[in-house]
């Protein structure tokens, strides 16, 4: 299996960063309609999508524009980015934001469920400051939760209720020279770990097995990778 291709749902991504890395020709998904203008005027994508790239350099990044002057959308904004993602060939998709209006739960529901049968998955926000959201909560969603106690070059596994919830440090890519309290920090940071740790373990993922095994079984998690059940000691 080949490196996968990372849709980041966020404010665009600046092309000409040296942060970036490899680009896919992306979409910007407004109220009117579709256009190719993904260029990042808030500088949030451009630092998950540096993020990424710094941990999983070999994977394609496809920037999916929802945010314009503000770091909100509206619903049907975001249901359309995440079905053109199912549409176009995206294996893992990069979602910054959730919601606690209860009344977003089927539509999401919706989603997720065309997300899993083109073969992808949806990485987003299990909760911020205690509250719950969506779509993170999810079944067959891989909710993230900040964890400053992790460290930058692995994930923590969670059991929350009947999910598992995977835990990440919500710091951007450190910028030499400058302090981490200066920098970009948040949730966000720490779903795009987790999609990043994802694309790591993506090419040895077994067909059927679910995504949240692929994880905790593969590098991410710790550095002495433990066996899956049926593997030889």
């Amino acid at each position: 299996m080949s490196s996968p291709r990372i849709a980041v749902l966020d404010s665009g991504i600046n092309p000409l960063h040296s942060h970036v890395g490899r680009l896919a020709a992306g979409v910007n998904l407004t109220a009117e309609g579709k256009v190719e203008d993904t260029l990042d005027h808030l500088g949030y994508g451009t630092a998950v999508a540096a993020l990424i790239h710094a941990l999983a350099p070999e994977a394609t990044i496809v920037p999916v524009r929802i945010f314009d002057k503000t770091l909100s959308t509206t619903l049907p904004s975001l249901v359309r980015a995440l079905e053109w993602c199912a549409a176009n060939s995206i294996q893992i998709i990069n979602l910054s934001l959730g919601t606690t209006e209860e009344n977003h739960r089927e539509p999401f529901v919706n989603a997720v469920a065309h997300i899993a049968a083109a073969g992808a998955v949806l990485v987003a926000p299990y909760a911020m400051e205690e509250r719950l959201l969506l779509p993170g909560t999810l079944p067959g969603v891989v909710g993230v939760v900040a964890d400053t106690a992790c460290s930058g070059t692995a994930c923590t596994v969670k059991q929350m209720g009947t999910k598992v919830v995977f835990g990440a440090q919500p710091c951007a890519r450190e910028i030499p020279g400058a302090s981490r309290e200066w920098n970009l920090n948040g949730v966000s940071f720490s779903v795009a770990r987790v999609s990043a740790y994802l694309a790591r373990v993506w090419p040895s993922r077994r067909a059927g097995e679910p995504v949240e095994q692929s994880i905790f079984f593969g590098a991410a998690t710790q550095n002495t990778r433990p066996q899956r059940p049926d593997e030889r000691r």
